[in-house]
Order: structure tokens, then sequence, then C-alpha cells
């Protein structure tokens, strides 16, 4: 596929992999916190469950673009080249492809590779964690 589906697709993959957070928080709440859940509590669950697909998405990165594809780096960086090219004004061109070699060479270690798609998923999956812990969150008080 072209990249930017790839892209879309990745995104979309991340956000319906952190649907689970939603229904961990809703089990931890009815099944092991007696019905009630405050904010706090379905915080720290959600955050905690955010952060396995995060290292699972990490790991997948760094596996394939380390030993399944390692040609992708390189793949990705002409299509950028490709992109600003056929779209920048020219007097931005080579500014643009300034920018884009300076990202090029922090990206270059894989540490940093599983570091920037672990972050993305967390990120993604905190977004989550905060609107699962709202709209779950049930005060003792309430079920009396």
């Amino acid at each position: 596929t072209d990249y930017s589906t790839a892209e879309v697709t990745g995104y979309l993959t991340i956000v319906l992999s952190m649907i689970f957070i939603y229904f961990g928080i809703r089990h931890y709440r009815d099944h092991h916190n007696g019905g009630s859940l405050s904010f706090g509590e379905g915080l720290k669950v959600g955050l905690l469950i955010a952060l396995v697909p995060a290292a699972f998405f990490g790991l997948f990165d760094l596996l394939y673009t380390e030993w399944i594809n390692p040609a992708w780096q390189d793949d990705y960086y002409q299509y950028q080249l490709l992109q600003i090219r056929e779209s920048a004004e020219p007097a931005k061109i080579d500014e643009k492809i300034r920018k884009l070699d300076e990202q090029r060479q922090s990206f270059d270690s894989p540490a940093m590779l599983f570091f920037l798609m672990f972050a993305t998923a967390f990120v993604i999956g905190a977004i989550v964690t905060i609107i699962s812990a709202l709209t779950l969150r049930k005060n003792k008080a309430a079920l009396a």
C-alpha cells in the first residue's frame, strides 16, 4: 500500500487496540472494585493497560524496521523527498529538505524508533483512558 494509506491504517489500528482500555476499566470496576470507580482508579488501571499495546507497537516497529524491512527508512525518506518536491513552494524546498534530514538523523537510532512508536501509542491510550475513566466512574455513595 502507499504510505498515506499505511499511516491511516496504523493509527486506526492503534485506536482500535486502545478500545480494550474501556473494557478493562469497566471490568475492574464491576468485578474487582465492588461496582465503584473513582477517576484516579480508572486512570491508573487504564494507563497500566495502555502500557501493553504501546510496548507491542514499539517492539513491532523496531522488528519491522530492523529485520523485516530494513530498507523502509530509506524508502520512506525518498517518499518524503518526493512529497516535498511536489507540494512545497520552490523557495521553501531546501529548508524542508534540511528539516527532513535532521529528523532522519534523530530517528536513525533503533531506541528512538521504539520510543517514538511507544509514545505515540501511549498518548492515544492516555486519551482513551481519560475519556473512559470519566465515563465509567461511579461513587460508592451512588451505589447505596
